[in-house]
């Protein structure tokens, strides 16, 4: 493995956190506290092209790989983990016609997503349906010339804020997940609107929200792929997107560390700073240790990736598992570092703590991730 970055990664990495320092943290307490989607901050990427890093030039993306782009989100996330996940959602909604559109939907599509003029979302999860996919019970019926689709998801990050939706739905219930198929369906089409907004305990910057079909109508060309080829358009979206969560828990758990030395280096208990107490010593090598391996899991998972690795699936998985809980247990010592002022709103390590909990969950929770690994072990 060879993770020295070239100038230009580097160079990237400096202008994303003077934006993250400057505007995107600060923006960061307001709108958390207020439940306002970040959008000034994601117009902010947008400018820098940065919402349209894994597109092809050819679309008017940056072209560039995922170990770029998951550098990128690790240092959103220091920032405001609220703006990292509209961010890395937008990749993974428009993931689907990147890889499994026709030219004709990816001309259409990939241009404004890449530029960041328009938002892309992941529509899959249903009230009953979360990890059990083949409980899809959200369907889309052949009429002429197109699709009918009916029926609720829920939870879905940019709901209402996207104007492009990759929506998962039943086309055959008989055939389980053989029978799921992908559509586009743009914001603004007839039998398409949205229910409730979530109020979620962190990430409150981003928004979760209902997707409703009521005898939605979509033209054939909308269908990624062909009938039945959901489930993979799904998979590989989802997988090549588990490492951008686990940036998400590196940037936040890096983040976390600098707040609680910082801290312990000011608070004076017993008669000297808590820096210079061995417990405290013990759990900040502890949190740096841990942050360390988490990154280069992440990395390592984006590598395989970008060079179609066999086991990539595999390296996602285990990437986002470990990276994720790593960040819970590093914001956790954090938190008990600043002690009784880390509970208080006034500190930012309270909103981490709120932030990082929801990593573990979407994306798949972290208890199917562990049967994924087992599974591939076990073969």
């Amino acid at each position: 493995m060879d993770f020295n970055f070239t100038e230009e990664q580097l160079m990237l990495k400096n202008i994303v956190k003077k934006m993250v320092d400057e505007k995107i943290a600060p923006a960061s307490l307001e709108n958390d506290a207020s439940g306002t989607v970040a959008k000034e901050s994601v117009e902010l990427l947008a400018k820098q092209g940065l919402m349209g890093i894994t597109i092809p030039q050819t679309y008017g993306g940056q072209g560039l790989d995922y170990v770029t782009y998951n550098m990128v989100i690790e240092e959103v996330s220091k920032g405001d983990v609220s703006t990292s996940t509209i961010m890395f959602t937008h990749t993974l909604g428009l993931a689907g016609i990147l890889k499994f559109g026709n030219e004709e939907q990816r001309r259409k599509h990939l241009p404004a997503l890449a530029k960041g003029e328009k938002l892309a979302a992941f529509g899959l999860t249903e009230p009953e349906s979360g990890s059990d996919i083949a409980q899809t019970r959200s369907t889309a019926v052949q009429d002429g010339d197109g699709f009918v689709i009916n029926g609720n998801k829920h939870f879905i990050s940019n709901a209402g804020a996207a104007e492009v939706y990759t929506v998962y739905v039943s086309t055959d219930k008989a055939a389980g997940l053989k029978g799921l198929s992908c559509f586009i369906v743009e914001k603004g089409t007839p039998g398409f609107d949205f229910g409730r907004h979530e109020n979620k305990m962190g990430i409150r910057g981003a928004i979760a929200g209902e997707l409703i079909f009521d005898k939605c109508r979509v033209p054939k060309e909308n269908l990624v792929g062909k009938l039945g080829d959901g489930y993979t358009v799904m998979i590989n979206a989802m997988f090549s997107s588990r490492p951008s969560v686990g940036a998400q828990g590196v940037g936040l758990a890096q983040s976390a560390l600098e707040k609680a030395i910082e801290h312990a280096k000011v608070r004076i208990q017993y008669g000297s700073p808590i820096i210079r107490h061995q417990l405290i010593q013990g759990m900040v090598a502890d949190m740096y240790t841990e942050i360390n391996a988490a990154r280069l899991l992440v990395f390592d998972a984006s590598k395989a990736i970008d060079e179609g690795k066999k086991d990539w699936m595999l390296r996602a998985t285990m990437a986002k598992l470990f990276a994720t809980e790593m960040s819970h247990r590093v914001v956790h010592k954090a938190l008990q570092i600043h002690g009784g002022y880390g509970y208080m709103k006034d500190y930012s390590i309270e909103r981490y703590y709120r932030d990082q909990r929801i990593l573990e969950l979407y994306e798949g929770t972290n208890e199917l991730h562990r049967l994924f690994i087992s599974g591939q072990l076990s073969r």
